[in-house]
């Protein structure tokens, strides 16, 4: 991080239709606040999965679902940055 921002994100494991790394380059630059939700956004543009498969357990379709893992994978490595790692 730099001045509240996200500096530079390094994905360490992504997802198999590679959105992981295409959403990390559209957040480098944005406020730490902001940032999670839009790397959940960018997630779903750039996600492969069919967004019509609703899983009948989450009531998510799998673009949804991959939105919400992306934010909390960044909001996780945003606190171990900070070194706020309460969970």
């Amino acid at each position: 991080m730099a001045n509240g921002n996200i500096k530079e994100i390094r994905v360490v494991r992504g997802a198999p239709c590679a959105g992981t790394w295409e959403a990390a380059e559209k957040v480098k630059g944005l406020p730490v606040d902001t940032a999670p939700t839009r790397i959940g956004l960018e997630i779903q543009f750039f996600c492969a999965a069919d967004p019509a498969g609703w899983d009948p357990i989450y009531g998510k379709s799998p673009v949804h679902f991959a939105g919400d893992v992306h934010r909390k994978a960044l909001e996780r490595a945003i606190r171990k940055a900070t070194g706020d790692d309460a969970p």
